[in-house]
């Protein structure tokens, strides 16, 4: 009986495992969660959680909560349209669009984020806390908020040649 392996379009990135500990009458339970990171590289990303006692499990899990909650994401060229800040918490997570070859300038789970969403070229710098789960989440909301010079002509009833003057 052979296997047929599923091929997906989506990357994933690992991007923290934490070990939580429960003591228990009979000792310590060890349980795992997974903050996973799933992108196609041309605009569309997503992130999500597992939890299980195995960190395999976890991983799984965390995939297919980041497949359910994927976002796309306006490129003009290989960066972001406008300069954007998102927030999550006490994280806080400042987007500039960069000149091409300028490569992703950000700290770790922030880059895991713009490189799965197919972002090449951008300059990041965060505030606040270190909270890797908290970072991603802060950099998915300021990709979220980001919109195309074709959307906001059409949100106000405009030609794009209007808006960029």
């Amino acid at each position: 009986m052979q296997r047929m392996e599923q091929v997906s379009e989506f990357k994933e990135k690992l991007v923290a495992v934490n070990r939580v500990t429960k003591v228990v009458k009979g000792g310590r339970n060890f349980r795992f969660a997974a903050l996973v990171v799933v992108g196609d590289e041309k605009g569309r990303v997503g992130a999500g959680i597992g939890k299980a006692a195995e960190i395999s499990e976890a991983i799984r899990k965390g995939v297919e909560d980041a497949k359910k909650h994927l976002i796309s994401v306006p490129l003009v060229g290989t960066t972001i349209p406008h300069q954007i800040t998102g927030r999550f918490g006490t994280g806080k997570i400042v987007l500039m669009p960069a000149v091409e070859g300028s490569g992703v300038i950000a700290g770790g789970a922030g880059r895991a984020v713009l490189e799965l969403a197919g972002v090449r070229d951008i300059l990041t710098k965060s505030y606040g806390t270190s909270n890797r789960i908290n970072m991603v989440k802060a950099t998915l909301e300021g990709l979220r908020q980001l919109r195309s010079a074709e959307q906001v002509a059409k949100l106000r009833g405009k030609t794009v040649e209007e808006i960029l003057g």
